[in-house]
C-alpha cells in the first residue's frame, strides 16, 4: 500500500474518530504529497524514496519548531509540534539505535576503506543513501567523525 493510501485510510479512521489532532497532521501529510505530485507532473505518484524524503523533512521540520517552541516557553504550541512529529513518525522506518547505528557506520567505514578524518566524505555519502530514514543526518556525520578520528 502506497503512502497516499494508507495516509488516506488513517484520515478516515481519525474522522470516524473524531481525532481533530490526528487529522490536522495526517492531512499535513496528504498535503505534502500532493503538492509534490503536481509538482512532479501527476500521472503516476511519487516514488518510495520521493515519499521518505517527503516524511523525513516533515518530522525534521516538526523537531526543529517545537525545540524552538520550547525555548521560548510556548508549551502548548510545543505540544502541538510534538503530537503532529510523533504522527507522521508512524510512517518513517524504525529509527536505528545508538549502538545500530555505530555498528553500520562500522561496516560502512570497512566498506570504503576508510581511514581517517579525511575520508570522512565518502563514508558520508554511502552512509546518508544507506540509512536513510533510519538515521537522522546530524546524528551519522557525528559519529562517522567521532569514529575516523
Amino acid at each position: 500500500m502506497s503512502l497516499k493510501a494508507s495516509v488516506e485510510s488513517e484520515i478516515k479512521k481519525a474522522m470516524l474518530a473524531k481525532d481533530k489532532d490526528r487529522l490536522r497532521a495526517l492531512r499535513a501529510i496528504k498535503s505534502l504529497i500532493l503538492l509534490e505530485e503536481t509538482k512532479a507532473g501527476g500521472g503516476d505518484g511519487i516514488s518510495a524514496d520521493e515519499e521518505l524524503k517527503l516524511l523525513t523533512k516533515a518530522a525534521k521540520q516538526r523537531k526543529d519548531s517545537a525545540d524552538i517552541y520550547k525555548e521560548q516557553n510556548r508549551e502548548d504550541l510545543y505540544a502541538v509540534e510534538m503530537a503532529e512529529l510523533e504522527i507522521i513518525s508512524e510512517f518513517l522506518p524504525k529509527q536505528l539505535s545508538a549502538e545500530e547505528l555505530e555498528a553500520e557506520l562500522k561496516a560502512i567505514i570497512a566498506e570504503v576503506g576508510a581511514a581517517g578524518p579525511k575520508d570522512m566524505g565518502k563514508v558520508m555519502g554511502v552512509a546518508t543513501k544507506s540509512l536513510a530514514g533510519k538515521a537522522d543526518g546530524k546524528a551519522i556525520s557525528q559519529k562517522v567523525k567521532e569514529l575516523l578520528s
